[in-house]
């Protein structure tokens, strides 16, 4: 499920998704959560914090990037 969220100043936030035609809200500003990366050593794809920590890994990059989504979305949750 693809989730945006208004704040009291107007501004919207949400992970991207091209579900919904964002631009149609205004300008975007545009900032990645985590990279999803191939970590050699592990041999699997890993979503990495700002902080370069893996949050999660799995052999499969859609899986991380589902993971992402799920785990973003929960965060946001009141």
């Amino acid at each position: 499920m693809n989730t945006l969220y208004c704040l009291p100043d107007g501004t919207v936030q949400g992970l991207y998704t091209e579900a919904i035609d964002l631009a149609t809200l205004g300008t975007l500003v545009v900032q990645r959560a985590t990279s999803v990366e191939f970590d050699d050593e592990a041999q699997a794809w890993c979503a990495f914090s700002a902080m370069g920590q893996c949050l999660y890994s799995h052999p499969s990059r859609q899986e991380c990037l589902r993971w992402e989504q799920q785990y973003f979305n929960q965060q946001r949750e009141p």
